[in-house]
């Protein structure tokens, strides 16, 4: 009778856990089925890093092809860039379930071709497509290593091509906050990327011309950058009403003659009509030229007749020269060996290097600017405009009012530090919001009534930016070779400086009515080991995390065979 009953206990337990192994399925088939149809992601982290925001999920929504990318950064990663890799995997997969089939991409690995010459011409392939190869020196326990790595990657939409760029370099920082400023700025790059290379329609940018601008060679640089994402052409405006008819945004780089009123009405309902513009202008005639035949020269204005212009818009540029303490070096002659001349790098205090302070999406995680014989800037309280300050001298500032006396004497000696108290000087002002025409109650009756002018009195919703120096745009060019040099490369020094990016940021900016580079102002820390702790318990935490899983098995096995025996006995 004791045997039945035992046995009957049995069935039922076998009965039992073969009714709950059945229940299981069918809940997790239940689930699976309807995490088909149904999306949704819990983003635990604190600073909500996996969530895109509402403007990322829309675009990757309305893709209307397949956008591939390649990724070159896998492989045997040091920690920081594995994790940067990782970051980027993450990142295109949550933009995957937004995009669906119109998303692809792969990692690749330009490293693991085992032929050398096939290696180098992929290398090679990569930089002539823009993306910029980082040297890797590797601690091992034999020494140091060096390894080329691509931290970028390729898009492809239709026909078209666009590079990507994933790790952001800054003078400076370490390896480990350049990579945790990436991962800031991983959805931002990704989207920003999407976006440029599907849009139908981009923005057309304008480069103005035929007012002694930058000439072509010392732009050729910033065209090519800026052509890469957006239609860009040079305009001449020639008191020609439709001159800027189809442009979006006109860039005005260093004029050296004053606008006539014509085509700054031009500008001006340019403007009115929801046109951007990005100024760039010197109101002082400073150039280093001046110093090749003798040590100093007199700086006098340049007359633009553009200041009623901005005045009206609300600000003022004023005539004089920002000297600071923190400068870019220039050569100079500081003895001789033998009859051999001996040149120092010297920080030549016109040239002032400004780094940026403030958390716009324009400016922020930028690497220092270099400015040569910049202005200061005035900001005139307007109606409907806000304004925000992207650059400022540093707290070591000196103002020089015209007539300015530019002299390399001043190096022969340390500066008084007592003269370089002024307050940091506006070098560079975005303007958003509804503008006033410089030519409102200022024309005839039958101009402003006419429909074929069309004239505003006030704009549309728009925004410009001011720059206090036109050289910002400059590259360096040889043209004894024909070589056009990296906007931002300093020849002296071999560093790149932030003005390429400067300037693409308020390019980005004025174009983007989506509010995409807000993306730029995410942050979220980097949790990376700690190599000091990790190197001496490197054997424990091997060991610990081979011999822990297995030990949790055999754990979990003998407590429930443990209750196996009590259920039974």
């Amino acid at each position: 009778m004791k045997a039945e009953s035992g046995d009957m206990k049995k069935r039922n337990l076998r009965s039992s856990n073969i009714i709950q192994f059945i229940l299981l399925l069918i809940i997790i088939l239940s689930l699976n089925l309807s995490g088909m149809y149904v999306f949704k992601r819990l983003d635990l982290t604190s600073e909500k890093r996996f969530t895109l925001s509402e403007t990322t999920r829309e675009k990757l929504r309305n893709l209307k092809d397949i956008v591939y990318i390649k990724v070159y950064l896998t492989g045997d990663l040091p920690a920081g860039f594995q994790k940067l890799s990782s970051a980027t995997h993450d990142m295109l997969m949550e933009m995957k379930s937004y995009a669906g089939s119109n998303l692809e991409f792969d990692f690749i690995d330009p490293s693991a071709l085992p032929d050398s010459k096939q290696r180098n011409e992929l290398y090679n392939q990569l930089a002539d497509k823009g993306l910029q190869p980082t040297n890797l020196s590797e601690r091992t326990k034999e020494g140091t290593s060096q390894r080329i790595i691509f931290p970028g990657a390729i898009l492809n939409y239709l026909s078209k091509e666009q590079p990507l760029l994933l790790l952001k370099d800054r003078m400076g920082a370490s390896a480990e906050e350049m990579v945790n400023t990436s991962i800031q700025n991983l959805e931002y790059e990704i989207i920003n990327a999407i976006s440029k290379i599907s849009t139908v329609k981009p923005p057309v940018i304008g480069i103005l011309h035929g007012q002694g601008e930058v000439d072509k060679p010392h732009l050729a640089d910033f065209y090519k950058s800026v052509s890469a994402s957006y239609p860009t052409r040079y305009v001449e405006i020639k008191n020609k009403l439709n001159a800027l008819e189809d442009i979006s945004c006109l860039v005005i780089a260093k004029p050296d003659s004053a606008f006539e009123e014509k085509d700054k009405f031009i500008i001006d309902q340019f403007v009115m009509r929801g046109g951007k513009v990005l100024w760039l202008l010197d109101m002082m005639n400073a150039d280093m030229d001046s110093l090749a035949k003798k040590n100093e020269f007199v700086s006098v204005p340049t007359e633009l007749n553009l200041d009623d212009m901005l005045f009206r818009y609300g600000v003022r540029l004023n005539k004089d020269l920002v000297m600071d303490l923190q400068a870019a070096p220039i050569p100079i002659l500081t003895g001789y060996v033998g009859n051999r001349p001996q040149n120092s790098l010297l920080p030549w205090y016109f040239f002032p290097l400004v780094t940026p302070e403030s958390k716009h999406p324009i400016v922020k995680n930028l690497n220092a600017i270099r400015f040569d014989f910049v202005g200061s800037i005035d900001t005139i309280i307007s109606a409907k405009v806000n304004k925000t300050v992207l650059l400022k001298s540093s707290e070591y500032t000196r103002i020089l009012s015209s007539p300015a006396v530019v002299d390399l004497n001043i190096l022969r000696k340390d500066p008084d530090e007592k003269e370089y108290r002024k307050p940091p000087a506006i070098l560079s002002v975005l303007m958003e919001g509804h503008f006033r025409s410089n030519y409102a109650n200022r024309i005839p009756y039958q101009i402003a009534t006419d429909s074929a002018i069309g004239f505003k009195e006030e704009s549309i919703a728009t925004k410009m930016i001011v720059v206090a120096d036109g050289d910002v745009i400059k590259n360096d060019y040889r043209r004894a070779n024909n070589t056009v040099y990296p906007l931002g490369f300093d020849k002296y020094t071999g560093q790149f400086y932030g003005n390429k990016n400067f300037l693409m940021n308020c390019v980005d900016y004025l174009c983007d009515n989506s509010g995409l580079m807000t993306l730029r102002s995410k942050e979220f820390k980097l949790r990376l080991l700690d190599t000091t702790r990790f190197t001496p318990a490197e054997q424990f935490i091997k060991t610990t995390n081979v011999a822990l899983p297995v030990f949790i098995v055999f754990l979990f096995a003998a407590i429930k065979l443990f209750i196996r025996r009590k259920k039974f006995n």
